[in-house]
């Protein structure tokens, strides 16, 4: 057994374990119970935050087949059986934009997102299985099946369903240390997402006790541990609004012989938002999200939203668009079709379109400049065609590379020879 096998090995070690923790998931849900009760981190506001611009973000792409043509440009296939599948509606029920989407949240929060492609052909359709009944098997034992492959156990109702690595679409993090399974990013910052709950709960305290600090009550005479109770839920009362009904809100009745000293504890003193902000940026930090995009503009120093788009694109959705455009292409494509230059690709341009004086000036340079026929530019705004609009235009004074320069020379047709055009030169000179 060689060494990735044994990495593969221990990785089986671990499912065995998944395994149990799927029945017990299955068995909670059966009673009822929410397994992740007073943990779940999708209370923690920038967590949720992040998790939502980037599934987001991959539902506003428009997913194409894409093909290099005999010109060595690129035409789309909206012909081909799988457009509609991945630019429309994946299956019956999720138009593609929630679709992939979905798919995006459960590859961030469980670290893993897997999709069943079932059927072939025009048939063919799309399903997102539950990231938390999915456990993955590398067989290279022969246990699964007569080939040695990677295999996706499903558990549902009670049964166990086996894919092979061609019928599912396996999207991970970018924090794997096996290249098979991605580690949850809430996993990576499990700590950090326990002090953000724990900050915002702190705040819901306050909230409901209407942001009075603990006091200290003291009084003279001797009182049982009834009266006291008593004594004190009174007060309490008082101090927390419960008599607002009864017109009373803002005194709070003291007995003869008895002090209230209330024992302050200010959220300033403890830098308590400064804790908390660093907090939210190091949660955005870890998914690639731009201070901004939280709400954090404290430090923002792009001086358009175009470059904001830009920057984000490059430094954190290039990677992801790159992985779905891998993983669909070679799952959902045939060999020959891939050989043939069709692909796969996401149109990032709807997240770095640019205002509208913006693209009209950029696609008039593109076509003075030879780079877009006006059919084309128009195409980039929506509008329709126009005849006569599919010829490269460009200015007339443009010459060919290879014939720069060719004012300057005179040809002598008499017998071949190329001599200085003088008149050319002199002019030339003249006019520096």
């Amino acid at each position: 057994m060689n060494i990735f096998s044994k990495t593969l090995s221990k990785l089986g070690i671990k499912n065995k374990a998944n395994s149990r923790n799927i029945e017990l998931n299955q068995l909670y849900k059966f009673l009822g119970i929410d397994a992740n009760a007073g943990s779940n981190n999708l209370s923690e506001a920038t967590y949720f935050s992040c998790l939502k611009v980037l599934s987001e973000s991959i539902g506003k792409l428009p997913l194409k087949i894409l093909q290099h043509n005999e010109n060595k440009g690129v035409s789309t296939l909206r012909d081909h059986h799988l457009y509609t599948l991945l630019h429309d509606r994946p299956n019956s029920y999720m138009t593609a934009s929630i679709f992939w989407s979905t798919v995006e949240y459960n590859r961030n929060h469980y670290g893993n997102a897997y999709v069943w492609i079932q059927g072939v052909g025009t048939e063919q359709k799309l399903w997102i299985l539950p990231s938390t009944d999915v456990k993955v098997w590398y067989d290279d034992a022969l246990i699964l099946a007569d080939q040695p492959d990677i295999y996706y156990l499903y558990y549902a109702g009670g049964k166990v369903y086996k894919f092979g690595s061609e019928e599912i679409l396996h999207f991970k993090t970018s924090n794997t240390f096996d290249g098979l399974i991605g580690v949850p990013i809430q996993e990576q910052l499990s700590t950090t997402l326990k002090g953000g709950v724990k900050s915002q709960k702190l705040v819901e305290k306050m909230y409901d006790s209407g942001f009075t600090a603990k006091a200290v009550l003291q009084y003279t005479g001797n009182l049982n541990d009834e009266n006291v109770k008593t004594f004190v839920a009174g007060i309490e009362s008082y101090s927390k609004g419960g008599l607002a009904n009864e017109g009373i809100e803002n005194i709070i009745p003291i007995p003869l012989g008895a002090q209230l000293t209330p024992l302050n504890v200010k959220l300033a003193d403890n830098q308590f938002i400064e804790v908390k902000q660093y907090t939210a940026l190091q949660i955005a930090s870890a998914f690639g999200i731009k201070p901004y995009q939280i709400g954090d503009y404290t430090k923002s120093s792009y001086a358009s939203t175009e470059i904001q788009q830009l920057s984000f694109y490059v430094d954190t959705l290039l990677y992801i668009v790159k992985q779905y455009e891998e993983e669909i292409t070679y799952k959902l494509l045939s060999r020959a079709e891939i050989l043939n230059g069709i692909h796969v690709k996401f149109n990032v341009n709807v997240i770095l379109r640019a205002d509208l004086s913006t693209q009209i000036d950029t696609l008039s340079k593109g076509v003075a400049g030879f780079i877009y026929t006006p059919n084309e530019a128009r195409a980039m705004l929506d509008l329709e065609t126009k005849p006569g609009g599919d010829k490269l235009l460009g200015n007339g004074a443009s010459i060919p590379v290879d014939l720069a320069g060719i004012q300057y020379i005179k040809t002598d047709t008499s017998n071949g020879d190329i001599t200085p055009n003088k008149d050319a030169e002199n002019q030339r000179k003249g006019d520096n």
